[in-house]
């Protein structure tokens, strides 16, 4: 995996910065999420539905390594 520079690591805490104005609820449910403690184990279901109606749906079980990601992208914000 190629290392980010410090330029794109601001890029990107910009762009998700717009994001999050855009979809204000989203960081109060994974404020809400993480406050109650991701478990190993835990299953994260993801329901997509296009314009054009076209449903998708997958889900993941989290692992020990998921959260040990999920605790470093913590530390980046």
């Amino acid at each position: 995996m190629a290392k980010m520079n410090p330029t794109q690591i601001f890029q990107i805490m910009g762009l998700w910065q717009k994001f999050t104005s855009n979809h204000p609820k989203l960081p109060k449910f994974l404020k809400a999420v993480s406050s109650e403690g991701l478990k190993e184990n835990t299953i994260i279901e993801v329901n997509i539905t296009t314009p054009e109606g076209k449903n998708y749906c997958s889900n993941l079980k989290i692992t020990q390594s998921d959260l040990e990601l999920l605790e470093q992208l913590k530390q980046l914000h």
